[in-house]
């Protein structure tokens, strides 16, 4: 328990103490009799005692567990802890305040022209806002916290945790990938054989991946590449290498592979397989939707953590049922829209 938790519980249990020996001493009895007479009477009830005090420790703990979590489900993604953290520079208001650079000096070659002339670069601020992310409440009634064999409370705090981390991190993802082939952000097709639809990913695939990056000088060391379950088998089955290395692969991460950090991820982006654009993110399946693998330099990518807040209702007269529910903050996004692609599995011919 943390310090300040077994501080407001020690106050808790003083106030319990004074008022509970005040009123025994007004009656005749003892004040020792009294103050442990009120503080068994405020542990089990929610009428009596300093009830203020002890449910703020009772959120806290809740509050607690569930950041705690939220800060650990994150260490098991490999591709997400390459990628640079500004958590330091959330502002209040779930923001972020970045310098957008205004570009590059001219440069001049041989020149013979003076004066040489004067140009501004002009710099401006670009805040970021966190997502937020919220769950609907969920309740459980006292009948079932006396019920059941387990603890219904725990499973639901874990369950609204692990809902908030599977959608935050596969929308990761999907910021990273760019939203169309363009010169900065390429997005290439498979070209392997066809199969359930589809062509398979190749390793030649792979290398014309590394080609682009290599033309658009984005220097080798911090290529991340997460490669889809689906392109992960098509390696597999072709290159003998690769399936050497996946067998020994550990916390996600196939080693490094065609100049790339390699990792698996089950929720990766879709495309449209048509325009191979990028199709939104929780949008409606489709038929003309295609799986693609996201590659990126993780440098130049950002993620935040901002606030995290649990709401917790104590069961009343009526209803009797406890209800909890969560909001936190998460962004994760390219410093710039560069350095990013996609392979997308290109339809059967």
């Amino acid at each position: 328990m943390k310090l300040k938790s077994l501080f407001i519980m020690l106050m808790a249990v003083l106030a319990n103490a004074v008022c509970g020996g005040t009123v025994a001493a007004m009656v005749g009895l003892s004040p020792v009799v009294g103050a442990v007479a009120l503080n068994a009477v405020a542990a089990v009830s929610p009428l009596l005692g300093i009830q203020g005090l002890r449910a703020g420790l009772y959120t806290e703990i809740w509050t607690g567990e569930t950041i705690k979590a939220f800060r650990n489900a994150a260490e098991n993604l490999g591709w997400l802890n390459k990628i640079r953290s500004f958590d330091s520079a959330v502002a209040n208001n779930n923001t972020i305040n970045f310098v957008d650079l205004g570009g590059d000096p001219t440069v001049l070659v041989n020149n013979t022209t003076y004066p040489i002339g004067v140009e501004t670069l002009t710099d401006a601020n670009k805040a970021i806002g966190l997502d937020k992310y919220q769950t609907k409440a969920t309740k459980v009634t006292d009948d079932e916290v006396r019920g059941l064999s387990y603890d219904k409370k725990s499973t639901v705090i874990e369950r609204h945790r692990e809902a908030i981390d599977q959608k935050k991190f596969a929308r990761a993802l999907h910021a990273l990938a760019p939203a169309q082939n363009s010169a900065s952000t390429p997005v290439i097709t498979t070209t392997g054989q066809n199969y359930n639809g589809r062509k398979r990913l190749t390793v030649q695939d792979v290398v014309n991946l590394k080609e682009k990056f290599d033309k658009l000088k984005v220097p080798s060391e911090g290529r991340v590449l997460v490669l889809s379950p689906e392109h992960v088998n098509d390696l597999l089955i072709q290159d003998v290498s690769f399936a050497q290395r996946y067998q020994n692969t550990t916390e996600g991460k196939i080693l490094r592979m065609y100049g790339f950090e390699i990792y698996e991820f089950v929720d990766v982006p879709r495309y449209n397989s048509s325009t191979n654009k990028k199709v939104a993110f929780d949008a409606a399946a489709a038929q003309t939707d295609t799986t693609a693998s996201v590659a990126f330099y993780a440098p130049r990518m950002m993620k935040a953590t901002g606030e995290t807040k649990a709401y917790l209702d104590e069961p009343d007269t009526q209803n009797q049922e406890w209800r909890y529910n969560v909001r936190h903050y998460f962004i994760c996004l390219p410093l710039k829209e560069e350095a990013i692609s996609a392979i997308v599995a290109a339809p059967a011919a």
